[in-house]
């Protein structure tokens, strides 16, 4: 019985983690239809509409946290989820899930620097190890080109966002719970990132395929998945909560491997592994 909490936390912290694993077989879907600026606000758009389906998500909320929901619309989700449409334009969706694996570094840099205080000595050894996974697995892009290193540093810098974002929403999801939270802060990345899809939209060559990919990636990817991580990030920390990415490059590795023939390199596979570890040094209790 003593096991069963431990066990349920565990499935909890995976789980979105899971779900985020897909995103970017769906997002290389959505891109044989959708220029990448279209698909930020309709995955956003859909995760939108699937949240005001719950009455808890339309609560009301005081004036004095909207500027801190304004600021988490923009680094959780209008830059974030702006870049990795454009990055897998350049590198493959493997890859970007790989580095992935690497949100709990960038969440625990950000703590640190929050708290004003040297880490733990775990959470160094742990930035080390991370950092080191991280360059071999970005190391085959460089016989790619300049194109592929754009790409990688476009999925870093969403994952520095994401690690200032954890930190910053944890005291607003706990005064109000994660449902009315994410609803807003979708409304406003919504508003924010809308504007720069209107050019493109003559560019769009509608199939049905990649605009359910799309409508995928808002129900479960946006909607779903980001409140569980909300949720958790309230309750076990942010640091902690991130390591639901570990599941992350796993799944996506292999859904690109088998469903879209990507090409995985060794040496990817082994700093994937690398970063996980480092992401489980850094992100653990000392």
């Amino acid at each position: 019985m003593s096991q069963r909490p431990a066990a349920f936390d565990l499935a909890r912290l995976a789980l979105p983690g899971l779900i985020w694993g897909t995103s970017f077989l769906l997002i290389a879907e959505g891109l044989e239809a959708f220029p990448p600026s279209l698909i930020t606000p309709m995955r956003i758009g859909f995760g939108f509409l699937t949240l005001a389906f719950f009455a808890r998500a339309r609560q009301s909320l005081p004036r004095s946290d909207w500027a801190r929901i304004v600021v988490l619309g923009v680094v959780w989700m209008a830059f974030p989820l702006s870049m990795f449409p454009f990055a897998e334009t350049r590198v493959s969706s493997g890859v970007t899930g790989m580095l992935n694996g690497a949100t709990p570094i960038f969440v625990a840099a950000i703590a640190t620097l929050i708290a004003r205080r040297p880490p733990p000595r775990h959470q160094l050894i742990g930035l080390a190890v991370g950092s080191l996974g991280v360059a071999l697995i970005a190391l085959p892009t460089l016989d790619e080109g300049r194109s592929s290193g754009i790409g990688v540093a476009l999925i870093l810098s969403a994952l520095a966002s994401y690690g200032v974002a954890l930190n910053l929403a944890v005291p607003l999801i706990q005064r109000h719970g994660s449902l009315p939270v994410m609803w807003r802060t979708q409304a406003v990345a919504f508003v924010l990132t809308a504007p720069f899809a209107v050019r493109d939209v003559d560019n769009v060559e509608f199939r049905w395929q990649p605009f359910l990919a799309i409508a995928a990636l808002g129900v479960f990817g946006t909607a779903m998945a980001y409140v569980l991580a909300a949720s958790n990030a309230a309750r076990f920390g942010p640091t902690r909560a991130s390591i639901t990415t570990y599941v992350i490059p796993v799944v996506a590795v292999v859904l690109g491997a088998v469903l879209r023939d990507e090409r995985v390199f060794a040496i990817a596979v082994v700093g994937c592994l690398v970063t996980l570890l480092g992401a489980w040094l850094a992100g653990r209790r000392a």
